[in-house]
């Protein structure tokens, strides 16, 4: 991919013109990227108080009881969104590792591979999260690990 940047003063707000081949994953992707408002905090509530909470500091967002939370070292937030929309919206942050959880790329220690074939992650805060065969690959790309 080239990137080509003119400055001029004729420009009263930013263009962006994608010149491509054809309408493929790469180019739908860049657009998904280029919509995409760049957010770093999201609210967070417990008891009765609304946080603003700084996504670095959050490790995972789960869904528990048709509710959907983020855990950070302090604490649990309930979360007002749908964990689609938090998926959606912090798309490079987090990855999905299975169907009711995503977990925040920066915090992951390591991967631990049973004989049988599961994956577990391990977070820097000690926590261990199963990944499902079906998010692994997603996961590993979005980590640039394994084969393409």
């Amino acid at each position: 991919m080239k990137v080509n940047v003119t400055l001029d003063d004729k420009y009263q707000e930013i263009e962006v013109h994608i010149n491509a081949h054809s309408f493929d994953e790469e180019v739908e992707q860049l657009m998904k990227q280029l919509k995409t408002p760049v957010t770093n905090v999201i609210d967070g509530y417990v008891d009765q108080e609304i946080r603003m909470l700084k996504v670095a500091e959050i490790y995972t967002v789960y869904v528990e009881a048709g509710k959907v939370y983020f855990q950070t070292d302090e604490e649990e937030y309930q979360s007002k969104k749908k964990l689609f929309e938090i998926e959606r919206m912090f798309d490079k942050q987090f990855s999905r590792v299975n169907k009711s959880m995503l977990v925040n790329v920066d915090h992951i220690r390591s991967f631990q591979l049973d004989l049988l074939g599961t994956t577990e992650l391990i977070l820097h805060n000690g926590t261990t999260v199963h990944v499902s065969r079906k998010y692994l690959k997603d996961l590993k790309n979005k980590l640039g690990i394994g084969r393409e």
